[in-house]
């Protein structure tokens, strides 16, 4: 009898053709679980703005397990150690890093559930999917929580210069149409090496780390951060509010039970594998089919927002350095007051203001470090000789103000 291969090859626009090392990797990728992640955007609300940034999570998390295997193989070379089980260990580490984001990705984030991250989700899932395969994902799960003996394997994963940046800026980048974004993660992965148990980049590769950092400033101003993806964003936001509230008063919302499930959760809620099961059936297709659903519905606010979101006809946005004179938000508030005969709290709706900031490299937090050809270590904002790589290190806050365009 001829025994079967299960393994499988997927054909990535990014880097062509990628392979799944081994049977455990197969069987992950085949789990529903990872399979929701084709129902889930990668960048959120960014294709109101780029309409080509319809990629999902499953693309982002095969990419990424795709330059760990470049990784692994050019820190072997570098006679770095890497036993078998650490190697199967990075690879579902980073296979799995993102399996716990909800729809939309970031832009419902800790909204669904509430106080919970995608990471503290992905490590739930993880430990369930362990009980499922035997124990397999121990190591998987060490590395992902930090706490495995080599603190490289945990920066490989995460950290300001791992798999999972290198991946999203190049494949946000191309499917966005912006080429600022545009990174050469072949070259960042060549320079990898390590010393003393922690990950560090080469002196020759400084100008790629420098390129890598500029671009990430790029991208995050010029797309994650852009004003009619933020908007939106905050729109969808707004309407799981209103429907919260509404729900919690007795009105009748269509929607899926994953999504009605968690729309009446008004507390944090302690997960266990029912809950997470249902989790697991939540995506973007929930989403959107309330949207449809909600869009008719008697609630004013309710039907309104949605109706913004499906058309594409958002509120007005304006971001600015400084914030906006509560006069002037008052002024607008009191307008829509009386243009739609709502209450002031319902109004807030529709005119709002927050802040957003960035910071495109944070040198506390795991920096990236240069390995000098006398042997020194040093960080890269040291040997950087832009004084614009500096100026990346500093937290730039930015103040968004929102209203309907007809209340301008």
């Amino acid at each position: 009898m001829v025994k079967t291969n299960k393994l499988n090859v997927f054909n990535d626009p990014i880097y062509g053709f990628i392979g799944t090392p081994n049977e455990l990797i197969f069987r992950l990728i085949s789990h529903p679980y990872f399979q929701r992640l084709r129902r889930i955007s990668q960048m959120g609300m960014s294709y109101m703005v780029y309409p080509g940034a319809h990629h999902t999570r499953f693309h982002h998390a095969l990419g990424s397990m795709h330059l760990m295997t470049k990784a692994i193989q050019v820190l072997k070379v570098k006679e770095v150690e890497i036993t078998p089980e650490e190697e199967n260990g990075l690879l579902c580490t980073i296979l799995l890093h993102d399996i716990g984001h909800g729809p939309f990705s970031h832009a419902l984030e800790g909204f669904v559930v509430k106080d919970l991250s995608h990471e503290k989700l992905s490590l739930q899932f993880m430990m369930e999917l362990n009980k499922e395969f035997d124990g397999k994902l121990d190591v998987a799960i060490s590395i992902f929580k930090g706490d495995y003996p080599k603190p490289f394997l945990n920066q490989l994963v995460s950290s300001q210069l791992d798999m999972d940046r290198l991946d999203y800026l190049k494949r946000d980048s191309f499917y966005s149409g912006v080429t600022e974004g545009n990174i050469n993660s072949e070259r960042l992965i060549s320079m990898l090496n390590v010393v003393d148990g922690n990950l560090v980049v080469e002196e020759k590769g400084i100008y790629a780390v420098e390129k890598f950092l500029m671009a990430r400033r790029f991208m995050y101003w010029q797309v994650y951060l852009h004003k009619t993806g933020l908007v939106a964003e905050q729109l969808l936001v707004r309407i799981m509010q209103r429907a919260r509230l509404l729900l919690a008063q007795g009105s009748m919302l269509p929607a899926s039970r994953p999504l009605l499930f968690f729309l009446n959760q008004n507390e944090p809620i302690s997960f266990d594998k029912e809950i997470l099961e249902t989790f697991a059936q939540l995506d973007d297709v929930d989403i959107l089919g309330a949207l449809k659903g909600w869009q008719s519905h008697e609630d004013f606010v309710l039907s309104k927002l949605c109706s913004m979101i499906l058309d594409r006809r958002l509120l007005h946005i304006k971001i600015k350095k400084q914030p906006v004179e509560p006069q002037k938000m008052n002024e607008k508030l009191s307008g829509v007051v009386q243009k739609y005969d709502l209450s002031a709290e319902e109004a807030a709706n529709f005119v709002f203001q927050g802040e957003i900031s960035n910071k495109a490299y944070n040198q506390k937090q795991q920096a990236i470090y240069i390995l000098k050809k006398n042997g020194r270590i040093t960080d890269v904002l040291k040997e950087s000789d832009q004084l614009s790589l500096k100026a990346l290190s500093k937290t730039v806050t930015k103040y968004y103000s929102c209203y309907p365009k007809e209340a301008v």
